[in-house]
């Protein structure tokens, strides 16, 4: 199913600037909504956008893909300056959880400071204050999709059961394991970083296996996996847990594959020799070949009922939020999202009129 920019914002599916290449545009205001505007330079950035994500998305059939989207460009700039404006109307601004979003994303690339950040983004070709700004405008609109539209959308028991049986087939699965490690890599000296190979007496391969059999000994008297993982694993997964996430039957070496789906949910293994160093896995969940229970997909259900009501409902708003604002475009541009009960600014030689004041005489009546 198509979705609109807004509606992958809703969902929360971050769409987030793409490093463009300079570009002289002529700046030419666009559209007006209600005391804000939108300028070509903005219309010509976000089309470009539009167009590079389908050539990610299916490089194959980017053209067809892109014809299709690029008629809503102009509708999802609307769509989002009229929630912008909305979220100044309920006092929402997002600075909050912009900060904590961009720690995260910090944290997840591993850099030690915001700064260090901003770098890794302008490296990119992208402005911090441009990236920051996008990402505080979608954290925003977030919001208030949620607050208007998400929380007035009920889901029961009727159209879960109804959305199982019809999809039954589509939620078919294969036999896999979701596994977490902890690696006790053994540790080398700069001069030497090839791997001690079995049967070695090298001292930093006792160390490691020495270290892993006292983390497996943790385990077994009852420690914390995911806590061990973290504070001991040499693996990228440490940061996560030691999640390493599903695995099929084929895609792990045939004796670990042969280990690991003899296990059940909550096992953990002895302590392994791999070409890294030693590991401990816990298979975390063991799912059989089938189709699952209604109970173990529901949380999916429901995600996916929510989306498919979300969309509608979340278009009807935004026609209200068109119709109850002054919005004007250029000649020769398409707003696919625009409602014949749309009303324009009114032209007026008084200085204090603005597009705010106009909106209320709208309400009442005056125009």
């Amino acid at each position: 199913m198509k979705r609109s920019r807004i509606a992958l914002i809703a969902a929360g599916i971050f769409v987030l600037p793409i490093a463009l290449s300079a570009d002289t545009v002529v700046e030419e205001i666009i559209a007006r909504i209600n005391n804000e505007i939108i300028t070509r330079s903005e219309y010509v950035r976000s089309r470009e956008q539009v167009k590079q994500e389908a050539q990610q998305q299916d490089a194959a059939n980017a053209d067809k893909i892109f014809a299709e989207r690029q008629r809503d460009v102009l509708r999802d700039l609307i769509d989002q300056q009229l929630l912008l404006q909305k979220a100044k109307d309920l006092g929402i601004t997002g600075d909050t959880e912009l900060i904590k979003r961009l720690d995260e994303m910090r944290k997840q690339m591993n850099l030690g400071t915001m700064e260090e950040l901003e770098k890794a983004a302008e490296a990119q070709g992208v402005s911090y204050e441009d990236f920051k700004q996008n990402l505080r405008n979608q954290i925003v609109t977030q919001r208030v999709i949620g607050q208007e539209v998400g929380s007035h959308l009920s889901i029961n028991k009727e159209d879960e059961q109804r959305f199982y049986d019809e999809h039954r087939s589509d939620l078919k699965r294969p036999e896999q394991v979701r596994l977490s490690e902890i690696l006790i890599a053994p540790k080398t000296d700069a001069a030497n970083s090839q791997m001690p190979l079995p049967g070695d007496s090298n001292s930093a391969l006792a160390a490691a296996q020495a270290k892993a059999e006292d983390v497996l000994a943790q385990i077994r008297k009852g420690a914390s996996f995911e806590d061990l993982a973290k504070k001991s694993s040499d693996g990228p997964s440490a940061k996560d847990g030691g999640d390493l996430s599903y695995f099929k039957r084929g895609t792990l070496a045939k004796e670990l594959e042969d280990r690991v789906f003899a296990m059940k949910a909550g096992d953990v293994s002895d302590v392994i020799r791999t070409k890294q160093g030693f590991v401990i896995l816990k298979v975390t969940e063991h799912q059989t070949e089938g189709i699952p229970s209604m109970k173990e997909v529901e949380p999916r259900i429901q995600d996916a009922l929510y989306m498919q009501k979300l969309q509608p409902a979340l278009r009807a708003y935004l026609t209200k939020l068109r119709e109850e604002a002054f919005i004007d475009i250029k000649q020769g541009y398409l707003d696919s999202g625009a409602s014949a009960k749309q009303t324009k600014p009114v032209e007026t030689t008084a200085k204090d009129v603005t597009a705010k004041n106009l909106k209320k005489k709208k309400k009442l009546g005056v125009f």
